[in-house]
């Protein structure tokens, strides 16, 4: 059976472009903003999205995220109510791939067995686990397995080849590349090297690569287009949605940001 994802790629494959996939915090600023921005982005130029669900100790996040994931906590987002906005969702969008994006505390709380299924029924096509190694991945692999839900691999650009080919085997969906080493947000990405190690970074596996951490422009979309299958922008979307008061002008200026961004795939 082809997956949303795969259909996704394919089809941005046959129109030689990358696809844009925006990242929002689950239940930032509300539960009710995020169902009306996930109804918006496809529109706006999202080919995929994803979906943070917020954590009190986000490792991998710089402020700007780890902030919104508090905004998400504090109006009452959790596992269970993210699950439940891609069910709704998928009521009038069956096509915009949806990848989970979080921790493992959250998911071993609720049941990895529970978690796979529900989000698999729900209409979530992958999941990134940001603490979740190989090495500790048999928690959730048979569920991953049964379920069809695509577990995508981020790979750092401090991994060594044991590492990149330990990484590669174990995803499934897409491959998820880190431009920066450190948080979330806190560099600009650096294309002249990015080319260099995505290319070698192919030759472990024949995933899509998306390309993520550090692209906050239009322009830095186009400069990233030729050497990934997507990327990824995240701080800089979930800024744009932080600095506005209430759900109307969070979902139109969040809109006017991702046609922007789509724009610098078209240049």
């Amino acid at each position: 059976m082809t997956t949303r994802i795969e259909t996704a790629f394919a089809r941005l494959k046959t129109e030689n472009r990358a696809a844009l996939i925006p990242f929002i915090m689950g239940g930032d600023p509300s539960l009710d903003t995020t169902a009306k921005l996930l109804a918006a982005l496809p529109a706006a130029g999202a080919d995929l999205i994803e979906i943070g669900m917020p954590f009190s100790d986000p490792m991998a996040d710089g402020p700007v995220i780890q902030l919104a994931g508090w905004r998400a906590l504090d109006a009452g987002a959790n596992v269970i109510k993210i699950i439940a906005l891609v069910a709704d969702f998928r009521k009038t969008n069956t096509e915009t791939p949806i990848i989970l994006m979080g921790y493992f505390n959250p998911v071993y709380r609720y049941g990895c067995e529970a978690f796979c299924n529900d989000a698999v029924k729900a209409g979530v096509d992958g999941i990134i686990l940001v603490d979740l190694p190989p090495e500790e991945e048999q928690e959730m692999r048979p569920f991953l397995d049964s379920s069809g839900l695509k577990l995508i691999r981020l790979i750092a650009p401090t991994s060594g080849d044991d590492r990149l080919e330990l990484l590669s085997k174990s995803a499934t969906g897409f491959i998820y590349y880190i431009s920066i080493t450190g948080i979330t947000g806190a560099k600009t990405a650096d294309t002249g090297s990015l080319s260099t190690k995505v290319a070698h970074l192919r030759q472990f596996s024949k995933l899509p690569v998306a390309v993520g951490f550090g692209i906050k422009t239009a322009q830095a979309v186009a400069d990233v287009a030729p050497i990934a299958d997507a990327i990824v922008v995240g701080s800089a979307l979930v800024d744009v949605i932080a600095r506005e008061k209430d759900a109307a002008s969070a979902v139109k200026a969040a809109s006017a940001f991702v046609t922007q961004l789509a724009a610098g795939l078209r240049r």
